[in-house]
């Protein structure tokens, strides 16, 4: 009769993604479009995997997911970017500036 069997629970669809070739190919057309590029690298989360986050000269920035800490470092050395971790270094100024100039033009939003 199964009265007292327990229930499985529903298996929940990840919403999250591991990393593929079109994050990648992003982060390369990002590095190879701006000056000054470094890499900051988001610790996972409950809702995402790891991310790295690449910060321009000027403050403009693009986040993706990325193969976990050491694959961000493996990433950045490739590339020959400096990489850092954002729980050690916080995010820089610039690109708290550029958000900050970004919420004021509105119109200027890319």
């Amino acid at each position: 009769m199964g009265l007292f069997r327990r229930r499985k629970k529903p298996r929940v669809p990840s919403l999250d993604r591991a990393a593929d070739s079109g994050d990648l190919a992003h982060l390369e057309a990002f590095i190879r479009s701006r000056r000054g590029v470094e890499a900051f690298i988001e610790p996972r989360t409950t809702v995402t995997e790891t991310t790295v986050i690449l910060i321009a000269d000027d403050g403009e920035w693009t986040r993706r997911r990325i193969d976990g800490p050491d694959g961000a470092r493996r990433f950045a050395y490739r590339m020959g970017i400096p990489v850092y971790d954002v729980r050690l270094m916080g995010y820089p100024q610039r690109m708290r500036d550029f958000n900050e100039r970004r919420k004021r033009r509105p119109d200027q939003q890319m």
